[in-house]
């Protein structure tokens, strides 16, 4: 049996191994096993320090059952990652514990992930992408903004999930009641809500040919109906709300995200 203190930290490569092949989780998904040929990958450079190495029983072993079925969100399978490393590794718990506590934490970072990530961070980099558009950056600058936010905050969550996992090995489960994710859904929704107000009619006073005035005066004559158009594209939109809200559980909020950075291509391409 290995050291099970707490403190016991991730050697640097080891994490920065893990962390690499951890953005490649998805890349052998499949209806089977789901994540779980991403998750055995992503495990495998911890469990080289299992007795006897990459030729032992133990490396085997474990690598096997860590390739059994998984589902999760992909980021927050960093979180998985980091909690059956440190299982692993301990060597406190049988084979078939460790296999109930792979199911059991499926779940919970599946819809938590969800709620976060595609419901919410998704939407959020997209409205600031689109209000920088709105307020007069280019098209580069804009792309630029939104794969540099959005990837931040990917990026730091994996690392942030990876550490935790670690950290409390088996009592994880504690640490998703974090507020991060467990309040930050919420306040992703509002921030979200706060900025389709701000951006769609700037974005939509540029488009229809205002750039050239001061924001204000843009503004202006768009709420005021200086051109028939932005009446028709800011009913579009409270259309578009009311839709979602009505269809709140059926209409996932990335793929409307994702439609709203593709239109906004397409005008850039297009002008």
């Amino acid at each position: 049996m290995m050291d099970t203190s707490e403190d016991r930290p991730l050697p640097f490569f080891t994490g920065l191994r893990i962390f690499v092949r951890m953005l490649a989780v998805q890349s052998s998904w499949n209806y089977e096993t789901m994540l779980g040929t991403g998750i055995g990958f992503s495990l495998e450079p911890a469990l080289r320090a299992l007795p006897g190495g990459r030729e032992g029983e133990p490396y085997h072993a474990a690598l096997a059952r860590e390739t059994h079925y998984f589902n999760a969100h992909p980021y927050l399978a960093a979180v998985a990652v980091g909690a059956l490393a440190r299982v692993e590794l301990d060597g406190a718990m049988a084979p078939a514990q460790i296999e109930r506590f792979r199911i059991a934490l499926c779940g919970p970072l599946g819809s938590v992930g969800d709620r976060l990530v595609w419901a919410g961070w998704l939407p959020f980099t997209v409205l600031v992408a689109l209000l920088a558009y709105g307020l007069g950056a280019g098209p580069v600058l804009v792309v630029t903004l939104f794969l540099v936010l959005y990837n931040v905050g990917h990026v730091a969550l994996r690392v942030w999930g990876l550490r935790t996992g670690w950290r409390h090995g088996m009592r994880v489960a504690g640490s998703l009641a974090t507020p991060i994710l467990r309040q930050g859904p919420e306040y992703l929704a509002r921030a979200v809500m706060a900025l389709c107000g701000l951006a769609l009619p700037l974005a939509s006073a540029r488009i229809l040919g205002h750039s050239d005035m001061p924001i204000a005066e843009a503004a202006r004559r768009s709420v005021l109906g200086a051109h028939a158009l932005v009446f028709l594209l800011l009913a579009l939109a409270a259309l578009l709300g009311i839709a979602l809200v009505k269809l709140h559980g059926r209409l996932d909020g990335w793929r409307v995200a994702l439609l709203i950075v593709a239109l906004l291509a397409l005008h850039s391409v297009a002008t």
